[in-house]
């Protein structure tokens, strides 16, 4: 493995802006090093579904050695502000300039798939056969891996590079999310003149949201109400007013249950004042979970060891591609890159961490040390 090389690659691709829906430029870059290093490259039809200018991004090193396929993975966006990246290295550790995000979530992931898979080539070293997929619009609700076409990819276990925390670190569990949409629709009336004729949609929302159960619930379960939006002048009874909210949990009945009472709260509240609910509940993904005794579990952690991380097993309460890729019948772990102060102008990488992450990848899908 070339450890300058690999940063190298991470710094150029960080300068290359991929905000969400804007990964074509990255997308052909990662490609075209691809090809050089020997690899299959192919690009699928999902930007007409995401939004994004490009696909997701597919490619195969075909094996040549025994062993089950494994999937590599990896997000080619950005969230905002993610352009104009301009890194800075100082004491070996990796910042923006201070303006933009640094992108390590999810480039850095990206820069150690592609090293693993140049090193493999060049050394010749036996492996299964290899495939990665760098998704789009992961930033916006994980939409590259939910159109991802599953039909190209056969491996049955997947690591995901997208965690954050040091290289090591092995996301076991992961929650399913809820999200709803609500809009409570009252009556109109002059607050001076006439309040008595008007229905609040603002009080009717105060009192919903003042009896739901929200932030941390339990040790699996949370909730949040993020937008409210309703916008009158004040001498007017607002008639209009929506919602936007999201639960979460690694247990799907507690799921249930959080979104099912958060619907209760609102739903009771219109009664009482005589005001209209439409409510939508969607399932933006599914939960998943694995013991310390799954297989593929004790593949990583063995793994771990091989390049001289101590293996931290750990839940995390938000999502990723992986779960969506649980879902379709890929066994999909989060495997931690470094990446820090994510989603932050104060975003940072640590060096050692790219190195690390990159030699646990290589031992992995090469069954040796790093």
């Amino acid at each position: 493995m070339q450890t300058e090389r690999l940063l190298n690659t991470f710094l150029s691709y960080a300068q290359i802006g991929s905000e969400s829906t804007h990964e074509g430029a990255v997308a052909a870059r990662i490609a075209e090093d691809l090809r050089a290093a020997g690899c299959q490259v192919s690009v699928d039809e999902s930007g007409a579904r995401t939004g994004s200018e490009t696909g997701n991004l597919y490619c195969t090193l075909p094996g040549n050695a025994p062993g089950e396929p494994i999937l590599l993975a990896a997000h080619m966006d950005t969230v905002v502000p993610g352009a104009g990246v301009k890194p800075v290295l100082q004491d070996g550790i990796i910042r923006s300039g201070g303006d933009t995000v640094l992108g390590g979530d999810d480039k850095s992931g990206v820069a150690a798939i592609v090293e693993v898979l140049r090193t493999v080539v060049e050394e010749g070293l036996p492996h299964p056969t290899i495939e990665a997929v760098f998704t789009v619009c992961e930033e916006i609700g994980l939409l590259g891996s939910q159109n991802l076409d599953y039909g190209r990819i056969t491996a049955k276990k997947a690591a995901v590079l997208d965690g954050d925390g040091d290289a090591g670190r092995i996301i076991i569990g992961a929650p399913g999310q809820d999200k709803l949409e609500a809009t409570i629709t009252g009556r109109r009336a002059h607050a001076g003149v006439a309040p008595e004729e008007g229905i609040s949609a603002i009080q009717v929302a105060a009192e919903a949201i003042s009896r739901m159960k929200l932030l941390r619930i339990d040790g699996e379960t949370t909730a949040n109400v993020g937008a409210i939006s309703a916008q009158y002048a004040t001498n007017i009874v607002p008639e209009v007013l929506t919602l936007a909210a999201e639960a979460r949990s690694r247990d799907s009945g507690k799921l249930d249950r959080q979104s099912g009472h958060m619907v209760d709260c609102l739903r009771s509240a219109c009664e009482k004042y005589g005001a209209k609910l439409d409510v939508s509940l969607t399932r933006a993904y599914d939960a998943f979970s694995y013991g310390e005794d799954d297989p593929f579990v004790r593949e990583v952690v063995a793994a771990c060891h091989r390049a001289g991380l101590e293996p931290q097993l750990d839940v995390t309460g938000g999502g990723s591609d992986a779960n969506n890729m649980n879902a379709h019948g890929i066994k999909a772990l989060v495997l931690s890159t470094g990446m820090a102060k994510v989603h932050t102008v104060e975003e940072e990488l640590e060096v050692r961490n790219l190195e690390n992450t990159a030699r646990l990848v290589l031992a992995l899908v090469t069954g040796q040390g790093a």
